[in-house]
This record gives C-alpha cells, structure tokens and sequence, in this order.
C-alpha cells in the first residue's frame, strides 16, 4: 500500500487528556494531529477551542477563542502557540466588514480586518493571531480542526474534486470552491453550517479539509475519521506501479547515489548560491524516487503545487532535470544549467505577467526544488530547517498528485492565484516582521575535533550564532554526544546525515580520523549530504604525546604527533578545497588551531612543539594555496587544561608533580585541572587561566566575516606570554 494513504489510528488517551485543562487539552489534541506529516505539514494547519475563561477585568465569564496563532507548528505546539480572542468580539467583526463599500476575497476590506483581530484579543495574549482567525470563530463548534491532509487535498486539487467529495463522504462534508483564506472565507463556512446543519466538515478546493465538533475528543475522531475515508478511497484506486505512468527511468543504487550527490551537491550549490548561499536538504525516500523516474513525472512537476502552505515553500513550481543515470554527471549538470537559465526566465515572466500595481518586489527566481530522476527531490533554503521543510512539502505535494491522478486529473489552482498567494501583502508583511538573519546564517561550518575542549565549546558558539555545524571528532560517539548536547542547550532536534531521509538538523555528529585521507573525505562527503556544501571548517583536533622516562620521544609517537598536527590539517585543508573549488563561493574560511609553544623552543615537549611550528607555516602556505577563494588562518592558545583531551588524569597528575604542586589523588578532576590551570595563567601578564571559550571566540571570529581581509595570520590566545611575542 502507497504509505500516504495507510490507515489512521487515533493515539487519543483519555487517562492523560482528563489531567488537562481545556488549553492544555487543545494544545494535546494539537501534537496528536501535527505528529503525522500525512495530516498536516510542518508549519501548517491550525486548531481551536472555544472555552469559558474569567475575564481578568470584569470578572465575568466569557466565551474565548484559542486558537493557533501567526507561525509555529502543531507538532511542537505549547500553550503560547495560541492566540486568544473574545469570541463576541471577533464575530462584531463581521458588522464591521458589512460597512465596507467594496468586500469579497482578495479586497482591501478583507486584509483590512486581519489587522483588527488584534483588537479582539483576551488578556493582552501577545502571541498573534493568523489569517485563518475567522475559519474558526465564524464555526458555530466548539472545536475545529483544519489540516493539510494528503489524501484529501489529493480529493481536493482533483479535477472534479465536488463530484468525489460527493461520493466518498455524501452531506457530510461539503465541498467549496477554492478561496484564499481570509474572513470571507470564515463567512462562507459560517453561511455552510447554516445551510448544512448536519454537515461535520468542509474540504476547502486546493487546499485541505476542516472540521468541527462540540467535544474535543470528537473532533480529533472526526478528523482522523474523515482523512481515512479518504485515504481508503485513494488506496482502492492506487495504480501500484502503474501510478505517474509508470518508472520509466532506472534508480541509482543508495552508494551511487550518495556518491554522485557528493560531487553534484556543491557545484548545484555554487549556481544556486551567487546571491545568497542555501543549505540543502536530499530527500530520497521510495514514494520520490518513484515519482521522479516516472513517466508523468516531467508534467505534473511543471503544473506546481496547489495547497497555499506548499507553494509558498516550493515555490510555484520545481526545477525537473530531464535526465538519466546513464547519461553521466557531467550531462546532469548540463541540464541544470539548461534548465535553471529557463527556469529564472519564466519565473521572471510569472511575475510580470501576475503581478499588481502594489505587489512586493519579486524575491528572487531560483528554484527551491530540484527534482532529479533516478536521485529523489533536493530542497534548499535559507537553513536546514527551511530546507528540510521545503522538501518534506514537496514530497506531500508527490502524495496528492498521486492520489488526483489516480481517480482523477491533478489540476491545481491556477497561476494567478498561485501568485497573489505567494506574493500576498499580508505575507510580504510577516517576512518583513521576522528577525534579521544572524550572523552564520546560510553557513556550514565543519569542526574537526568537536568530541571535546575547544571543539564541543565552537560547536555551541556557532549554532547560536546561525551556523549549520557538522561536529567531526575521532570517535564518532563523542561527536554525536556534542551535537546532541549542544542541540538540547539550544532547543532543536538533531538528525544524522544521508539521503535516505530528511531529518537531519542544524548539527551532526560523525566521525573523522584527520590521519586517514579515505576518512576526511567520506566525512565531508556526508556534511555534503547532510546539508549541499560547506562554507568554514575548523579544525581543534591536535595530538600531545609525552616523551618516555628519559625524556626521549620514540619515532613512533613523533610521526603520530605529525600525522595529527600537521599532515591531517593539510589533507583537511586539501579535501575541503575540492568542496570549495567545485562551489566557486568567495569568502570560504579555514583555521587550524596551533599553539604558542610553536614559537617557544622549550624542554619536554619537542615532538609536538615542532609539529606546531610546522602548522603554522602549514597555515601560511595554504594561505597562499587556496587564495583568494579561501582564507586561511591559524589561532595558537597557551596550554588549554579545562575539557582538553590532551590532558587526561595521568598527564594532569603528571604536571602537578612536575611543577612540585601539591595535590591528593583523591581529588576530583576538575579541582585537579583547575589547580594546574591556574599555575600556567600565572605565568602570563593577564594572570587568569584560558579557557576553551577563549580560544572558541577567536575562532569564531576568523571564520566570521568580520575578518574578512585577514588570511595567512596566526592569532595568539595566550593570556600573554612574553616568551611568544613576535620576534
């Protein structure tokens, strides 16, 4: 069975939903229906209750409408996810509308009304009310559940979508031509319950389906009632094989995939990313590679999507690479190239052809979506998030087209609408309120030696700052314990990489023996899965081996310590340019971290103070080297002891009694490290110990554009130590 049109279980559990208050039952209901992404897409649908609230002036009991406000997702919804109205409030609306010479979609007296919900709003809630406001108030139900479900959205872009409703759910749900939302629509679902009084729901042509109940729990049946008959319809009528006219294009295996994206993910990247760089999102799984190797494959992707939340992420339509496995790389890029040029004129055209005397200015014509037969559907946007969403919607967009197809004809909604969706004013406004962009947005940072010091503290330091971080490390498990942490400190998910699935986030922990050239490039091949190229890397991993008892550094541990220090941040450097040259995007950035002792000639340490004099001449010449595509740099920290691998409890110990420092071995080793710590920041003119925050900043800093003329340079984080000033 095609999985979007499986059976629908309800995850409802009573004993849970009766410790609940009515908000907190809402925002219950919510997650339960936002946690299949057949029922609804990230970002999109809303819900509602119309509960009995105290009101905080009067003290007078209420009716208030909660229901989900401007942006958020119902998979993730809490109680500040909703908007609060006084419900008489927001029906007075409607005598307000009523005197507006001119009303009806798409009218200034329609937009005009979004901005007075907030003059409705119950105990000054902050969080903004959504266009969709008057679908749900307008419902003479207490509860209503609107959603983008894709067997039913498939019902609703079929050409003759009102004789299926019809067929499939009688005077149950009743069909209604496509209309933006807005508050005429609320109005004609208002004027449906009226004349439908026994009707449960409504399907919204070219968009999705609503729903309404008195009881909370019912109306979460409902919903998943009414999407199953749906889902059973289009399952009884699937084509199986036969669907999109059948494959008619061979797939590449998942290694010969992986491996032709690793090469066409960066240059598609670098032709994308001329004006703005984007992250990439691989999505791959069976339904997508069907629908791309199929024969209708190149039709359906030239009509676009239809639901408003799809193409406001998809664009109007995808990019569709007309091209076989056999036909090679170099071919497919060919055709990219081919087809982003008309790609950007019709788009062009699009534009000026729909466009209004105050439409927005056009937002750029490159496509979001590449579809590619044989591979799957790429998406791109600003973030990993964007992206991954980008894709997920236009493999929902796949499932409707299927479903129409099968009992129908795909026929979205035209193009005109399409635009003044797209390029709505209320919408022009939203993009206009949301934050700048930080300062790392658009950039993939890979650091190398991430599994702890000051590798763990630069993957933290860059995803506030708006990085897309891979977190590379010599074990992969420390690597993945400093994605994971560092996502649950600032509040995302994490994902793994590959092109199976969508999911990973913005930080991936894998694995990366700097020593092994095989192991550097299968680990940037996959940072290039994960997310279609790469902007910075930094590498914190290094290697201190200590001299034997008599002081003598065996050859063994001298060609270690080079191998670490000094050929693994030139092979780093070497397999990173190949990603680097292939996108052609100025202002790539690498830092190798070396150390003051490369400037200080000094006992005990001749093996790795050596291989650090040579890093920093490695940095200099391949400043040189990748110029002027990439600046290259080095920071050079005094000894680092907090969270540094290089200082286990032995070497600790060790140093105490080196410096004749007392120190009981029952001592925990953070006391242990801090006391050392403290002996070597006494030794510098700041007299306070460095941190791996410290040296995380001055990387930070030379990866960031804020150095931007600044390359062949060696950063000294020292604390000030006389011995390494410049000579």
């Amino acid at each position: 069975m095609f999985p979007d049109f499986a059976p629908f279980t309800s995850q409802w559990d009573d004993a849970h939903a009766d410790t609940l208050d009515g908000l907190g039952r809402l925002v219950y209901r919510s997650r339960l229906l936002g946690a299949d992404p057949r029922i609804t897409n990230t970002g999109g649908g809303n819900t509602s209750s119309k509960l009995r609230e105290t009101d905080p002036l009067t003290g007078d009991t209420v009716e208030v409408l909660w229901v989900k406000g401007s942006g958020g997702d119902l998979r993730t919804a809490d109680r500040g996810l909703f908007s609060s109205l006084y419900q008489d409030k927001l029906v007075g609306l409607q005598d307000v509308y009523a005197r507006y010479p001119e009303r009806g979609p798409k009218t200034a007296a329609e937009d005009a009304m979004v901005g007075l919900f907030a003059q409705c709003t119950f105990n000054l809630n902050p969080r903004a009310p959504s266009i969709d406001t008057p679908l749900h108030g307008f419902v003479p139900f207490q509860h209503v559940d609107h959603t983008h479900p894709i067997p039913v959205i498939a019902l609703a872009t079929a050409k003759d979508g009102a004789r299926l409703c019809q067929e499939i759910y009688g005077d149950e749900v009743i069909w209604t031509d496509w209309q933006r939302p807005g508050f005429e629509l609320g109005l004609v679902l208002q004027e449906i319950c009226r004349e439908h009084p026994n009707a449960k729901g409504a399907i919204l042509g070219g968009h999705g389906l609503i729903n309404w109940a008195d009881n909370d729990k019912e109306c979460y049946d409902l919903s998943l009632r009414l999407i199953g008959m749906a889902a059973d319809f289009l399952a009884k009528h699937d084509l199986g094989d036969d669907a999109f006219g059948g494959r008619v294009v061979d797939d590449l295996s998942d290694a010969d995939r992986d491996a032709l994206l690793a090469d066409l993910l960066p240059w598609m990247r670098g032709k994308l990313g001329q004006d703005k760089r984007m992250i990439g999102t691989v999505h791959a799984d069976e339904p997508t590679r069907f629908f791309a190797a199929s024969k209708d494959a190149k039709r359906l992707a030239g009509l676009g999507t239809s639901c408003p939340d799809h193409f406001l992420r998809t664009k109007v339509k995808p990019l569709f690479c007309d091209w076989t496995p056999g036909d090679g790389l170099d071919a497919l890029k060919a055709e990219f190239e081919r087809k982003m040029a008309l790609y950007k004129l019709e788009y062009a055209a699009y534009y000026q052809l729909h466009k209004h005397p105050d439409s927005p200015a056009m937002r750029g014509e490159t496509p979001t979506v590449v579809v590619i037969p044989g591979v799957g559907e790429i998406g791109w946007g600003k973030t990993k998030s964007e992206s991954r969403t980008t894709a997920e919607f236009y493999r929902a967009a796949i499932g409707v087209m299927r479903g129409a197809e099968a009992v129908s004809t795909y026929a979205p909604i035209d193009r005109q609408e399409a635009f003044d969706i797209e390029y709505w004013l209320l919408e022009e406004a939203k993009l206009k309120r949301m934050p700048p962009e930080q300062e790392m947005s658009r950039r993939v940072v890979a650091v190398v030696g991430a599994g702890s010091g000051i590798g763990r503290v630069l993957v933290d330091r860059l995803l506030k700052e708006g990085a897309t971080v891979a977190a590379l490390d010599l074990h992969a498990a420390s690597a993945s314990a400093t994605a994971e942490a560092a996502m649950q400190r600032v509040g995302m998910g994490i994902g793994v990489a590959g092109t199976g699935i969508s999911g990973a986030g913005p930080v991936v922990g894998l694995g990366c023996d700097v020593t092994n050239r095989a192991s550097v490039k299968a680990a940037l091949d996959q940072v290039v899965l994960a997310y279609g190229g790469l902007d910075a890397v930094a590498m914190t991993a290094g290697l201190y081996v200590s001299p034997d008892t008599s002081g003598r550094t065996a050859d063994e541990a001298w060609a270690k310590t080079f191998a670490v220090n000094v050929t693994g941040g030139y092979v780093l450097a070497d397999e990173a340019a190949r990603i680097w040259r292939a996108q052609g995007l100025p202002g790539e950035s690498l830092v190798l971290t070396t150390s003051v002792n490369a400037a200080v000639a000094k006992k005990g340490s001749l093996a790795y103070d050596t291989s650090k004099a040579a890093a920093n001449h490695l940095v200099r010449e391949l400043a040189v080297e990748l110029a002027p595509l990439v600046r290259v740099n080095g920071v050079a920290p005094a000894t680092v002891v907090e969270g540094s691998s290089m200082f286990p409890r032995d070497r600790v110990m060790a140093s105490l009694a080196k410096y004749n420092l007392g120190f009981d071995e029952a001592e925990d080793d953070d006391t242990l490290r801090s006391r050392l710590a403290q002996f070597y920041a006494e030794r510098t003119l700041t007299k306070r110990p460095i941190t791996p925050a410290d040296q995380a900043e001055a990387i930070y800093l030379l990866l960031s554009d804020r150095l931007s003329k600044t390359t062949g340079q060696i950063l000294s984080v020292d604390g000030g130590l006389t011995e390494a000033f410049l000579r």
